[in-house]
């Protein structure tokens, strides 16, 4: 029951945050220009300090081979994902198209998923956790910007992935993880400090485009299949292959429940700063992250009858 309370907490909190974000809109404290500053600010600062950071966990032999199977599970439902992405959105418009495609690699498993495995599972689940997200966060800084970044010339594509900041970060942080590398303790306090800011940004973030599209329109056809894709058959696949491999009982159970995260809040950041259909996108993490009270408490109970 107190595992439940945690995870209803954490994701009324998130909710509170898009309505903070959704009030100081509409009362124009954030204005259509500071919206355009919030979201270079976390791009280009917050973002990259958080990728950074993220990298930043214990990494030798032991834990290597501890947590395998995690990043060989993690690394398959990367690949289920990029195929779902390039198969299932082909007859939808091509602003929607990017917002299906990058919502269905990237979950909300960082924020929501490593708090919740650490409750349910302990510090040995948190790590299974941690390393189950290091492919993810590739994909969505590598291919998942490719989705945003489209280009007739592919060295203009190229040339854009590789001077993302994002994805410089991402490059820094495998570089500290491999090589056990820290930035002075200064330096590593201040990455922590701005890092902190990225879910409370994000989500106030997220209220303030759903002040300015409504919530009108929420549930669709649309929106109710990429949930179900999202919350119900990508953690259904992942359970399959878990079962069929007779994996480790808690590495699985940690890679079902993050497979079953609502669609990341960088969905809808991305398509703000890259002219995509924003409203959409929020729409889309909006109702992930609505149906997510009621999937993922039954995920808890489907993972403690199968394994």
């Amino acid at each position: 029951m107190t595992d439940f309370f945690e995870l209803f907490n954490l994701q009324l909190e998130m909710f509170l945050l898009m309505g903070i974000g959704y009030f100081f809109r509409k009362k124009n404290i954030i204005t259509a220009e500071g919206k355009k500053v919030l979201t270079d600010l976390i791009i280009y600062l917050i973002l990259p300090c958080n990728i950074i950071e993220s990298f930043c966990i214990e990494f030798n032999r032991e834990i290597l081979m501890a947590g395998l199977t995690t990043l060989l599970i993690s690394v398959g439902i990367q690949v289920c994902c990029s195929i779902i992405s390039a198969t299932c959105y082909n007859k939808m418009p091509k602003r929607q198209k990017v917002i299906l495609q990058y919502g269905t690699v990237c979950s909300n498993a960082g924020f929501l998923g490593n708090p919740l495995t650490y409750c349910i599972y302990g510090s040995l689940g948190l790590l299974y956790a941690s390393l189950y997200c290091i492919p993810q966060r590739i994909v969505m800084w590598t291919a998942g910007i490719s989705y945003f970044t489209e280009s007739p010339d592919p060295k203009s594509v190229a040339k854009k992935l590789i001077t993302h900041p994002c994805v410089i970060s991402c490059i820094i942080g495998l570089l500290m993880m491999i090589t056990g590398f820290r930035f002075p303790d200064f330096i590593d306090k201040t990455l922590i400090s701005i890092s902190s800011c990225i879910t409370p940004i994000t989500m106030m973030f997220i209220g303030v485009i759903l002040s300015e599209t409504g919530v009108s329109g929420i549930i669709s056809r649309i929106t109710l299949i990429f949930s179900v894709i999202r919350l119900f058959i990508i953690p259904v696949l992942t359970l399959i292959a878990c079962v069929l491999l007779k994996l480790d009982a808690l590495a699985s159970s940690v890679c079902v429940l993050l497979a079953a995260m609502p669609a990341g809040s960088m969905t809808a950041l991305l398509a703000a700063k890259y002219d995509g259909d924003e409203e959409f996108a929020t729409k889309c993490v909006f109702l992930t992250t609505v149906l997510s009270m009621l999937f993922l408490p039954a995920w808890c109970m489907v993972l403690n009858y199968f394994l």
